[in-house]
């Protein structure tokens, strides 16, 4: 989040494999002349796709390793003395480097999206903090946000003099004005993880994952931890503590921002979040000033149109009505862009325009709202029919949040009875437990208009209950539920199972 608005959200499954980074020890299927790459099994339901130039120029060097490592006749992953083998032509053909049953280790660049598999590379990394180590290569390559002469020759003599032979570096931004014992300290925890993956390679069977990337929470930190980070909030123990742990070895100073959150309401609650995901992810997105954005997913592309609302009296003219609604879109396209992790092709029909100059402050504001998506992507100017096509790379399915409720009153069915009974449902469920089951501390997760209804009010329903039962019941409000949805809880804080609405 940044200024309480949400900027990035993800979702992690826990049975999910297939994350991008994962090692894998996969046997190639099919070569494919045609399309010069092979489909290789690691155990996902359609074979992962490695294209020829996904191979890197090092691959016939990892395939000699392997079959070293998997014959036991090697058992470390230092490279040293390692005679590396002749790299492999830019252009040449896929069925002259690989064959067809053969082991091979592959890394997931892609995760599996839609009907495809995971996309490949045998390009080995393995991501750090401040640097990328390149097993099989040998040269430093620095980002190119790094812009400082001096720093960048730093970088690269520094990194020569402590890289182990046959590993490349690529270096992130993130190392600029970092010392030498910071930078050792993520090369030796990244060769570590190479070593560890050698390690389980020697008993892998094919299909095995032999190196897993770390979750999802850990690997974000990885990759976007800055000094703007004032506070990241954590609701469990569990997860606090391993939290807590990473930081301190990646930055202690950052450490004491790692908060336990332990209020009553639900964490995303509390922040605000539970509304926003409800207004964020919709078909239509409404824009500050009054205009709305329709947003549409296809399996070619994404089409997102801009419409003014209301907002068409408020300018002097057209124009200025065009160009002020389009400027709010862009900042609100490159946030939805973002948050729902939208790639591949998308088109923006934004509102006609006349004047050329606007045309062109219109890409130059996508293209400084998009500077800090971390995606790789391209904004082409408007069409004379006035969209912007832009490409953004995506390696994670697409984050969808079902914001189109069921009916929780009909299902669906069109039907209702009167919403108001909701009321005497909740109590008559709360008269049986109290009194027939004989529970104590119990609290209800309720709608924030039923919240009101219970609690609002000098004498409240909430203060009767407690003058009837002489037992204090907690109302807890929750607006991810629907409005005659509910749910009892015990003291323990697990649910209790009652009649319709839980």
């Amino acid at each position: 989040m940044q200024n309480k608005r949400l900027l990035e959200y993800h979702e992690e499954e826990l049975d999910s494999s297939f994350t991008v980074g994962d090692l894998y020890l996969g046997t190639v299927k099919k070569l494919s002349s045609g399309l010069n790459a092979a489909f290789v099994d690691v155990g996902h339901e359609k074979d992962g796709f490695l294209h020829y130039q996904d191979l890197g120029p090092n691959v016939n060097s990892l395939n000699k390793f392997i079959k070293d490592v998997i014959a036991k006749r090697v058992t470390t992953g230092r490279l040293n003395g390692m005679k590396l083998e002749p790299e492999i032509e830019k252009i040449g053909k896929i069925d002259k480097v690989l064959t067809k049953n053969a082991p091979i280790l592959v890394q997931v660049v892609k995760e599996p999206i839609s009907t495809k598999g995971p996309r490949l590379s045998c390009d080995i990394s393995i991501a750090g903090r401040y640097l990328v180590l390149v097993p099989f290569s040998d040269g430093v390559n620095l980002s190119k946000k790094i812009t400082d002469r001096a720093e960048r020759s730093r970088l690269i003599r520094l990194m020569s003099s402590i890289k182990p032979q046959n590993f490349g570096i690529i270096v992130r931004t993130v190392a600029q004005g970092k010392d030498v014992e910071e930078l050792d300290r993520d090369l030796q925890n990244s060769l570590d993880k190479w070593e560890q993956a050698v390690k389980a390679l020697t008993e892998a069977k094919p299909r095995d994952r032999v190196l897993g990337e770390m979750n999802r929470a850990s690997s974000i930190l990885r990759d976007m931890l800055n000094e703007s980070f004032d506070s990241i909030t954590v609701d469990t123990r569990e997860s606090f503590d391993e939290i807590r742990n990473f930081i301190h070895t990646i930055a202690p100073e950052k450490e004491k921002i790692v908060k336990l959150y332990s209020g009553k309401a639900k964490v995303f609650e509390a922040l605000g979040l539970e509304k926003q995901l409800k207004s964020l992810f919709g078909r239509s997105v409404s824009l500050p000033g009054g205009g709305y954005l329709i947003i549409e997913h296809t399996e070619a592309l994404h089409v997102i149109d801009v419409n003014s609302g209301n907002k068409s009296n408020s300018e002097e003219d057209q124009e200025a009505t065009a160009i002020s609604v389009n400027r709010e879109a862009a900042k609100e396209i490159a946030r939805q862009l973002r948050l729902r992790d939208m790639g591949g092709i998308i088109v923006v029909d934004f509102i006609d325009m006349k004047r050329q100059e606007n045309k062109k402050l219109l890409q130059d504001i996508m293209r400084d709202e998009m500077k800090s998506d971390r995606s790789k992507f391209t904004i082409l100017p408007l069409t004379k029919f006035g969209l912007m096509q832009i490409t953004r790379q995506r390696v994670r399915p697409e984050m969808n949040i079902v914001t189109r409720e069921v009916c929780p009153t009909c299902g669906g069915t069109g039907t209702i009875q009167a919403s108001v009974l909701v009321t005497d449902v909740i109590e008559n469920n709360l008269d049986y437990i109290l009194t027939k089951q004989n529970e104590r501390g119990v609290s209800i997760a309720v709608h924030p208009f039923l919240h009101a209804y219970f609690t609002k009010g000098f004498y409240s329903r909430q203060i009767q209950w407690y003058v009837k039962y002489r037992n204090w019941v907690k109302l807890v409000k929750d607006s991810s539920l629907g409005i005659v949805n509910f749910k009892f809880y015990n003291k323990s804080g697990d649910e209790i199972e009652v009649g319709s609405g839980a």
